[in-house]
């Protein structure tokens, strides 16, 4: 994708020169490119006509700026220029958030890659439209996106994609953009696994209900981790009737999902066996809070996703939190800069690129962790 269009002050759009903004265009993605590229490659990636495209190259090559190999193939012959590459996300809020942006810069740095960060506060949506306009007037050559509120998502995605930006989408799929990170169907099943061996081995199978504690703030792809863990859970216990899953909204933060559970936990009689699996660790933990309050922690069994920091410091104690789904955000950085470098070389890519997931427990979270 060629570099983005940027607007011009008012009233200086009439002096612009086509000709030289399509041979700009053309020298740019030469300049920043790392293969050679044909001149039907570089008329599909600009969109500029053919014809027009040999014409600006013999100009170009002309003026000594751009090399003609034996290939017919074409090359600059000027010093590339670093790539600029934006990171758009809230950066606290969570161990998740915190490491992600740290492992991000760490691989920006190897890779010799300038990087533009902007934090989003995702409880306003018009703070992040102006992050997102930030980072289109910096002309960026790419963006990574992680904005764990869809809605606004979408609508930061759109200002990339109409600006010309390509981006990636981290955790939450956005229309246009390339997606990275978790196979959340996949996560939920590794998850209602986990469970339902724990309740084979402690309880013979025996269990009175399910509690999914949700996230409204989520989309339906992420969502989808919890409709992998009824699967995961009816793969290895056999039927579960809808009338004993309960789903609570904690919204993923451990206060909401403790007040939640709370009050689900004081509808229930005593004794009752609870399968308890959370959006996240957040969720997780605040349940397991709930669960400890009302002096019930010997009835269920609770699986968090994310691995997080306080997830597993919980994992390392005797406690009923039995296991967290792993996504290894402190190695998001090195894959997601691999990923920009190829679209920004116009390699094709996959249209989704998912991290490596592990159940993780008291018994192997010492070689992960």
């Amino acid at each position: 994708m060629a570099r983005p269009t940027v607007h011009s002050p008012a009233g200086l759009d009439r002096y612009r020169v086509g000709t030289l903004e399509k041979g700009l265009t053309i020298l740019d993605l030469l300049e920043k490119g790392a293969q050679q590229l044909s001149i039907q490659e570089i008329a599909r990636v600009t969109g500029i006509q053919r014809a027009a495209v040999f014409r600006l190259l013999c100009t170009l090559e002309r003026r000594g700026l751009i090399q003609r190999l034996e290939s017919k193939r074409y090359r600059s012959t000027m010093r590339r220029r670093r790539f600029l590459i934006g990171y758009c996300a809230p950066l606290a809020g969570s161990s998740f958030r915190t490491i992600l942006a740290d492992s991000i810069r760490s691989a920006a740095e190897k890779a010799n890659v300038d990087l533009l960060v902007v934090d989003n506060n995702e409880d306003d949506s018009e703070e992040s439209l102006k992050n997102a306009q930030r980072l289109v007037e910096a002309r960026v050559d790419l963006v990574m996106v992680f904005e764990p509120v869809e809605s606004i998502g979408h609508a930061v995605a759109d200002r990339f994609f109409r600006a010309g930006i390509p981006f990636i989408t981290i955790e939450v799929p956005l229309q246009g953009g390339v997606y990275f990170g978790g196979n959340n169907y996949q996560a939920g099943m590794l998850a209602g696994r986990a469970l339902a061996s724990f309740a084979k081995e402690k309880w013979k199978g025996k269990f009175d209900r399910v509690v999914l504690v949700e996230s409204s703030l989520a989309g339906a792809n992420v969502s989808a981790r919890l409709t992998g863990v009824l699967v995961g859970l009816r793969e290895r216990l056999g039927p579960i009737d809808d009338s004993r899953v309960i789903r609570i909204d904690g919204r993923s933060h451990l206060e909401t999902s403790r007040e939640v559970v709370e009050a689900m936990v004081s509808k229930l009689p005593k004794g009752a066996r609870l399968l308890v699996s959370g959006f996240n660790d957040q969720t997780a933990l605040g349940a397991l809070q709930a669960i400890r309050a009302a002096r019930r922690e010997s009835d269920v069994a609770i699986v968090g996703q994310n691995a997080s920091e306080e997830g597993r410091q919980e994992l390392r104690k005797a406690s009923r939190f039995i296991a967290s789904i792993a996504y290894f955000p402190e190695q998001y950085g090195a894959k997601l800069m691999r990923l920009s470098q190829s679209i920004l070389n116009h390699q094709a890519v996959p249209p989704a690129n998912y991290t490596d997931h592990v159940v993780l427990d008291r018994n192997n979270i010492d070689k992960y962790y």
